[in-house]
């Protein structure tokens, strides 16, 4: 055998253990490529509507792909700074809502029941008030403790450090479950997808984006609504740590 001949058989044996390798970590599924083409910048967008007083029809869409970004062996640290800048943002424009709105605003939006409740806790236990939802998964309630942060006039630098050390955590938590259970979830994925691929594809994201969109001018809505009333608001005592 000539020394051309024997080279040619090592590099074909070479490529195709090569693609051997390769063919199991390329995911067929349109979703996921679908899915993962928007990226952190999808996750940034995302967490700021999750963490406001504009809900998603997806509960906990901000975990759901953190948890499968992570099972992609994306970059750990930069998908929970990503979900914890989009959060801070997000809680921060309701918490400004709250505070320019009032309490007449919050009434509006919470039931009786839940906002004796709330109002309870913001006024004896106000950081633990903000870090407790802001750390649990649905359906805890979010947004009637941070309208009530504002509401209540809860200490900015408070509110912003217990809101975001808890949303973090809560990120850490997610992007954990990706890394150690990825090869799970991204196999029980695959199998939903390769049956439902277009549809699934079809229903997130329009519901996703739609509903981003609506929560940006809500939002937007609000902010104009309750600045122009900012100045007539009455003073409300300022919550207790």
């Amino acid at each position: 055998m000539t020394t051309t001949a024997a080279t040619s058989i090592v590099a074909d044996y070479a490529a195709r253990a090569a693609l051997k390798v390769v063919a199991p970590h390329t995911h067929r599924s349109p979703l996921l490529h679908f899915l993962f083409t928007f990226g952190p910048f999808g996750l940034f967008l995302v967490s700021i509507i999750d963490s406001s007083f504009v809900p998603l029809p997806i509960p906990g869409i901000t975990d759901i792909m953190l948890v499968l970004m992570a099972a992609r062996h994306a970059n750990w640290f930069v998908l929970v700074l990503v979900a914890s800048a989009g959060s801070a943002i997000g809680g921060y424009l309701s918490y400004r809502v709250g505070q320019s709105g009032g309490m007449a605003f919050l009434e509006k939006r919470v039931p009786p029941r839940i906002f004796k409740l709330v109002r309870e806790w913001m006024e004896h236990h106000a950081i633990l008030a903000v870090a407790i939802p802001a750390l649990l998964p649905p359906p805890m309630p979010l947004s009637p403790f941070v309208l009530a942060a504002g509401a209540l006039k809860m200490s900015k630098r408070k509110f912003l450090w217990a809101f975001i050390l808890s949303r973090t955590a809560r990120h850490f938590i997610a992007v954990g479950l990706g890394l150690y259970y990825g090869r799970h979830i991204l196999r029980l994925w695959n199998q939903l997808s390769e049956k439902y691929a277009t549809t699934l594809l079809i229903v997130t994201w329009s519901v996703i984006l739609v509903s981003c969109a609506i929560a940006f001018w809500q939002l937007y809505k609000a902010s104009k609504t309750v600045g122009s009333s900012h100045d007539l608001a009455p003073d409300v005592t300022a919550a207790g740590s």
